[in-house]
């Protein structure tokens, strides 16, 4: 609906359709969406020398490297990819947080807002309508951005507990990052036309699309009833690969792998009960 309001002379691509900065036109873009694909687009067009603004919402920051390891690795060797469903505090909000602001290169470096606005990019806040040709955003980025930098150095402590607590030999010692920095008067409206916005990239991610479902399993909010991948009241139905499916890994390669086993088994254990 908010699209259906960008002026006619803005191009609008999404992941989907967008292939590099030399496909846009040669004005000015905004990015919809700070999460791992927003930043990594925000980050390439704005390398290819046009000005970007980035639209910044609930966001889940996270360095690439973490005391000269991947994050992964410490995320494995904590324990907090493999917690399960069952001991996840709150399921829902878990199952429903944005992708980490993660890229993958060869150099494994980190882009975060503040890698971001080294470079120029401008950040505003979580854009709310687009009426006349303006851009309205959210008032919310500080706190958005707040309660980011807090729960990555929640995340980096847990780390540094674990190291202490196995006497872990690591040559980097522990580190904290800068916190996110905002401008210091924040953006809440933009004549689209008038900075010269060519190009709208939506990086706002998909919800799940059930229609072709013929089967009474999904509720309101278009998502399936299931138990960690147990379709509930169609015995015999799964479902795999989404967010904290079974565990916080679920949604990754590696976590699918887990996920299908315990699932297989399961199958396995229904077909057997069924056929006695």
């Amino acid at each position: 609906s908010i699209a259906s309001e960008v002026p006619a002379s803005i191009e609008m691509v999404t992941p989907m359709t967008y292939q590099s900065p030399e496909h846009l036109n040669d004005r000015n873009v905004l990015v919809v969406g700070a999460s791992a694909t927003g930043v990594q687009l925000a980050d390439e067009i704005r390398r290819s020398g046009r000005d970007v603004t980035i639209s910044v919402g609930e966001h889940v920051r996270m360095p690439r490297l973490y005391r000269g390891l991947d994050v992964f690795w410490w995320m494995d060797a904590v324990g907090v990819s493999d917690e399960r469903h069952t001991d996840v505090d709150d399921l829902v909000r878990a199952r429903n947080l944005p992708s980490p602001q993660l890229i993958g290169t060869p150099d494994r470096r980190s882009i975060d807002l503040n890698a971001l606005t080294a470079r120029g990019v401008k950040l505003v806040g979580r854009l709310a309508r687009i009426s006349n040709g303006r851009a309205q955003f959210s008032g919310s980025l500080a706190n958005l951005c707040l309660m980011g930098d807090l729960k990555m150095n929640r995340l980096l402590q847990r780390f540094d507990d674990w190291a202490t607590e196995t006497d872990l030999d690591i040559v980097h010692p522990p580190q904290r990052f800068d916190q996110t920095r905002i401008p210091s008067t924040p953006c809440l409206d933009m004549d689209l036309i008038e900075t010269g916005i060519g190009t709208i990239v939506w990086a706002t991610g998909y919800r799940p699309d059930y229609s072709w479902l013929d089967v009474p399993v999904i509720d309101r909010k278009g998502r399936v009833h299931h138990d960690g991948g147990i379709v509930n009241d169609s015995p015999g139905l799964y479902i795999i690969g989404l967010n904290v499916l079974r565990r916080r890994r679920s949604s990754f390669i590696n976590g699918a792998g887990h996920d299908s086993e315990e699932i297989g088994n399961h199958l396995q254990h229904h077909l057997a009960t069924a056929h006695s």
